[in-house]
């Protein structure tokens, strides 16, 4: 195996285990916006159907958890929500990076 996919796999690896068991142990915290829009006393004019609770992951995902798990068992939600968008970062970034590898070749 080469040796540059080692390396991607094993900071595919690395990147997975931190979404899997860190994620859940997130500050419960307002993080930027929500908390600027605190600070600035503007949060009631939040949309009330924003437009991404219109886009179709949107019934799969709530926030950084995922739907279908009990409310019960929040930090398994969160961690898999952390898996879940690793794995697509991750998907995108390799098709990107396949595509434009392909893309730069020289014709000849």
């Amino acid at each position: 195996m080469n040796k540059n996919r080692i390396f991607l796999f094993i900071g595919l690896a690395i990147a997975l285990s931190i979404a899997a068991f860190l994620s859940p142990f997130a500050s419960k915290n307002p993080d930027g916006l929500d908390r600027v829009a605190q600070d600035l006393k503007f949060e009631e004019k939040v949309a009330t159907e924003p437009p991404a609770k219109q886009l179709p992951f949107s019934q799969i995902f709530d926030e950084y958890s995922i739907k279908v798990i009990p409310k019960d068992n929040e930090k398994l939600a969160t961690a898999l929500a952390g898996v879940t968008g690793t794995l697509v970062v991750f998907g995108l970034a390799w098709a990107i990076g396949k595509l434009t590898v392909r893309n730069s070749e020289p014709k000849e």
